[in-house]
């Protein structure tokens, strides 16, 4: 997983923290999809209904946080965020044409949407779970306090964005014209969007300055709630399509899906192969002799002999096992090389 320089104050340090968790998002059916360049038409309009309500949600809290800012500069630098998510907004429908698809139809938000915009718009108005936070917020400290809690609320999701899609990037190839969805990675891959995602990160380093120990934790709780919220936000995009990944975080029946998991043959799931580790240790620690003192040809074999026989089981296994899984993924040659190529 690549790095990615983002500074050296709190949102550095939260991103550093919980970046692993991309993982989640990187290997999401909408995104291996999405990489592979056979996402459907459906899934795409699908999700580009539910961003624009996320558009809102951001906006509006960008306002509220304004709102909470105590010295003019932030302020300034809150409502030039803002007049981005709202340029977007404006600009949305031209953007969507101009990466060569059709407008989707308005659909009601998702489960997954709602808890995301409703916890934007709690953590804006200064309802935090766990935190103490007056209804009227009376001191412009308390009203500070506030905006920061929402910058950090807001900044994983566009470094988290800005991440995911410059790693597709790193996937394709920069002169094939036919990927439909090249034009929709290199707008988030660009300077603009990146630059966007740092304004964030930096506002939100200005406002924390000043917060205690305490409060940098609250800070930390909600980045990482922001961040499992996306993770959630992606994994329950519809696909209508099969798609082959290697982990899935959630799965909703509600929109149909359904998982199969591939495991080795002793039923274990592991990132890599441990058979080879465990039949060393079988051979180094196998017994001369049976308990009542018999030779077996098991024992009467040498170490180099057992290794050779176990090569040969291996190899036979492995074939076998290779064969199994084309047969099934036929089809999807594309899904598998997008994420096996990462």
């Amino acid at each position: 997983m690549g790095g990615m320089d983002v500074g050296g104050g709190i949102a550095g340090k939260l991103w550093n923290k919980f970046r692993s968790e991309s993982v989640f998002v990187n290997y999401t059916p909408f995104f291996v999809c999405l990489a592979a360049g056979n996402l459907s038409a459906d899934s795409f309009h699908h999700y580009i209904s539910q961003h624009v309500h996320l558009l809102n949600a951001f906006a509006h809290a960008y306002e509220l946080a304004e709102e909470c800012a105590d010295d003019d500069e932030d302020k300034k630098a809150i409502r030039n965020l803002r007049k981005y998510v709202q340029a977007k907004l404006k600009s949305h429908d031209s953007l969507v044409r101009e990466w060569g698809f059709e407008l989707p139809e308005e659909r009601s938000l998702t489960n997954a949407t709602v808890k995301y915009t409703d916890f934007l718009s709690a953590t804006a108005s200064g309802r935090i779970e766990g935190e103490r936070v007056p209804g009227k917020l009376a001191t412009p400290f308390e009203k500070t306090k506030v905006a920061a809690y929402t910058l950090g609320a807001i900044a994983p999701c566009m470094r988290l964005f800005a991440f995911i899609n410059k790693e597709i990037q790193a996937l394709l190839d920069p002169n094939d014209s036919t990927h439909i969805y090249k034009k929709w990675i290199d707008h988030y891959c660009s300077e603009n969007f990146e630059a966007y995602a740092f304004r964030i990160e930096e506002l939100l380093d200005t406002l924390s300055i000043s917060l205690t120990g305490e409060e940098l934790d609250v800070i930390e709780k909600l980045y990482h709630q922001s961040m499992r919220l996306e993770v959630d936000f992606f994994s329950s995009q519809p696909i209508i399509q099969e798609a082959v990944v290697p982990l899935s975080r959630t799965l909703d029946p509600a929109v149909g899906g359904e998982l199969s998991i591939f495991c080795d043959f002793d039923l274990t799931c592991t990132a890599f192969d441990s058979s080879a580790i465990l039949a060393e240790i079988a051979i180094i620690t196998r017994p001369k002799a049976d308990p009542d003192g018999s030779e077996t040809q098991l024992s009467r074999m040498s170490s180099a002999d057992l290794r050779s026989t176990w090569d040969a089981l291996s190899a036979q296994y492995t074939e076998e096992f290779e064969q199994c899984v084309e047969s099934i993924t036929t089809t999807k040659t594309g899904l598998i090389n997008a994420w096996q190529s990462s």
